[in-house]
C-alpha cells in the first residue's frame, strides 16, 4: 500500500452510488384528483354528502320561495310572507321526520312498509270521495285537511311503494326467488299500478310518471332480465302514450316542448316565459327578488317553474349550484345502495335515488324546454308541504343506510363525545379513549350485519 508525504495511508473515498429515483410529481390536476378521490372514499363521505346536500337544498328553497311566492300572495289579498310561512312550517315538520328515520333502525323501517302502503291507499282512494277530495288545476288529486291547509296523498304513495317494494323484494332475495320472473313482478307490478291507477283516476299523469320511474328502478335493482324490463316497460310507454292522445291538454304540453313562442291562443305561455326567466338572468343574475317574470307572467313561479326564478335571479351560477346538489346527492345515494350488504336497504336507497332524481330531471327538463311540463315540484325545492314530507323522510332514510355503511358506524362513535370522563384522562398508556376507539373499529360489523 502506498503512503502518502505525511507518512499516513491515503484515505479510502467512498463509492458514490447512483440516487435511487424519488416519487414521480404530479401536476396540481393529478393532485387534485388524488385528493378527491381520497375524500371520496373516506367512509362518511356518502353521510355528509346527502345530510349537507339536502339541508342547502332546503334552505335554498326557502330562500326562492319566499321571493317567488311574494306578488302571487299580494295579488291574492294575502301577506307578502304567507306561503313563505306555511313553506316553513312543513320544513319544521320534516326536519323532525328527518331525525326520525334517520334515527329507526332498519327493522322499524321494514314493519312501517305496510302501514304506510295502507295508509296511502286509503287516502288515494278517498281523494275520489265527492265532498272529500278536491281539484287544484284540473286535477283530482288533494283532501283539505282543514284552513288553508291540503294534502296530496299520492305523495305519499311514492314512500309507501319504496318502503313496501324494497321489503317485499329483500323478503324474496333471502328465499332466493328473484330468479323466477314470477316472484320478481308479482305482488309488486300489480301493486303498482293498483297506485298508478288511483293516481290517473285524479288525472295526473306527472306523478304516475315518478311512481313508474321508482317501479323501474326497483326492478332493475332486483336484476330484472333485460326482456323483461323491456316488456314492462313498452307496457307503460303504451298506456302513456293513450293517455296523452286521449287528453287535449296533454297534447297541447307535448307540442310546446322546444317551443320559443306562446303560440294560437298562448298553449305554451309557461314553457315560453320559463325559458325568458332562464335567459335574462345571464351569469350571475339580476338580484335576489329581482325577478321580472314573477309580476303575473310565469305561472306557477313559487311551485313548478321556481328553477326558472332561481335562474333569473341568481343567474348561470346559482342554477348550476342547485345542479350540483341534486347531483351529489344522487351520487351519494348510488354510492349507499352500491356498497351495503343488506338487499332491503340497498331496494330502499335505490328507490329513493330514483325517486328524488327522476323527479329533478323531470321538472328542470320541462323548465328548460326539454320535456313536457308535467306539473310535478322540485324535490326540496318547490313549495308544497304535501311534496316536502315524505321527501324528508326518504332522505332520513339515506341518511340512517349512509350510518350502516363499512366503517362508518365506526367512524361516527369515535367522534361521539364521551360525557363524565376528562380528556387526556386514562393513566399512564395514554387517554383511554383511543383505546376504546380502536376497540369498536376492530369489531364494527358489515353493513347487512343485523
Amino acid at each position: 500500500m502506498s503512503s502518502s508525504r505525511t507518512g499516513r495511508p491515503p484515505v479510502q473515498r467512498a463509492v458514490r452510488r447512483p440516487a435511487a429515483p424519488g416519487p414521480r410529481r404530479q401536476n396540481p390536476l393529478q393532485r387534485l384528483h388524488t385528493r378527491a378521490r381520497k375524500a371520496w372514499d373516506r367512509p362518511l363521505t356518502a353521510y355528509y354528502l346527502i345530510l349537507g346536500g339536502s339541508l342547502l337544498i332546503t334552505v335554498l328553497g326557502l330562500v326562492m320561495v319566499y321571493s317567488a311566492s311574494q306578488i302571487k300572495a299580494l295579488q291574492m289579498s294575502l301577506p307578502g310572507s304567507y306561503f313563505f310561512r306555511k313553506q316553513l312550517l312543513a320544513a319544521a315538520l320534516g326536519a323532525g321526520l328527518l331525525l326520525a328515520a334517520s334515527r329507526m333502525p332498519v327493522k322499524l323501517h321494514r314493519a312501517l312498509a305496510y302501514p304506510i302502503l295502507a295508509g296511502a291507499v286509503f287516502l288515494m282512494a278517498l281523494v275520489q270521495v265527492p265532498g272529500i277530495g278536491m281539484s287544484v288545476n284540473g286535477n283530482q288529486n288533494w283532501i283539505s285537511v282543514g284552513g288553508p291547509f291540503q294534502l296530496q296523498p299520492s305523495e305519499f304513495g311514492k314512500l309507501a311503494l319504496v318502503l313496501w317494494g324494497a321489503d317485499l323484494l329483500a323478503r324474496k332475495q333471502d328465499k332466493k326467488l328473484l330468479a323466477q320472473w314470477k316472484h320478481m313482478l308479482v305482488p309488486l307490478v300489480p301493486v303498482a299500478f293498483m297506485l298508478l291507477g288511483l293516481i290517473m283516476l285524479g288525472g295526473d299523469m306527472g306523478t304516475a310518471i315518478i311512481l313508474t320511474a321508482i317501479l323501474f328502478g326497483l326492478l332493475w335493482l332486483a336484476g330484472a332480465p333485460t326482456r323483461l324490463f323491456v316488456g314492462v316497460l313498452s307496457i307503460a310507454a303504451l298506456i302513456g302514450l293513450l293517455l296523452i292522445k286521449t287528453s287535449p291538454n296533454r297534447m297541447a304540453r307535448l307540442q310546446c316542448i322546444g317551443a320559443t313562442d306562446p303560440g294560437p291562443g298562448d298553449s305554451c305561455w309557461q314553457a315560453v316565459h320559463g325559458i325568458y326567466a332562464l335567459a335574462s338572468g345571464g351569469i350571475f343574475g339580476s338580484g335576489l327578488g329581482a325577478s321580472v317574470e314573477k309580476w303575473g307572467q310565469l305561472p306557477e313561479a313559487h311551485t313548478d317553474f321556481i328553477f326558472a326564478v332561481t335562474g333569473e335571479e341568481l343567474g348561470l351560477a346559482g342554477t348550476l349550484s342547485v345542479l350540483a346538489l341534486f347531483a351529489a346527492l344522487g351520487y351519494a345515494g348510488i354510492r349507499v345502495a352500491g356498497r351495503t350488504e343488506d338487499p332491503f336497504v340497498r331496494y330502499a336507497a335505490g328507490g329513493v335515488t330514483t325517486w328524488v332524481t327522476a323527479q329533478a330531471v323531470i321538472n328542470i327538463g320541462a323548465v328548460l324546454g326539454l320535456l313536457p311540463i308535467a306539473g310535478v315540484p322540485l324535490p326540496l325545492f318547490s313549495y308544497g308541504g304535501s311534496a316536502l314530507l315524505p321527501t324528508m323522510f326518504a332522505i332520513g332514510l339515506l341518511i340512517a343506510f349512509a350510518r350502516e355503511e363499512p366503517g362508518a358506524r365506526a367512524a361516527l362513535a369515535m367522534r361521539q363525545p364521551r360525557f363524565g370522563r376528562k380528556r387526556g384522562a386514562g393513566g399512564p398508556q395514554g387517554p383511554r379513549r383511543w383505546n376504546t376507539m380502536r376497540r369498536r373499529a376492530s369489531v364494527a360489523r358489515p353493513s347487512g350485519e343485523r
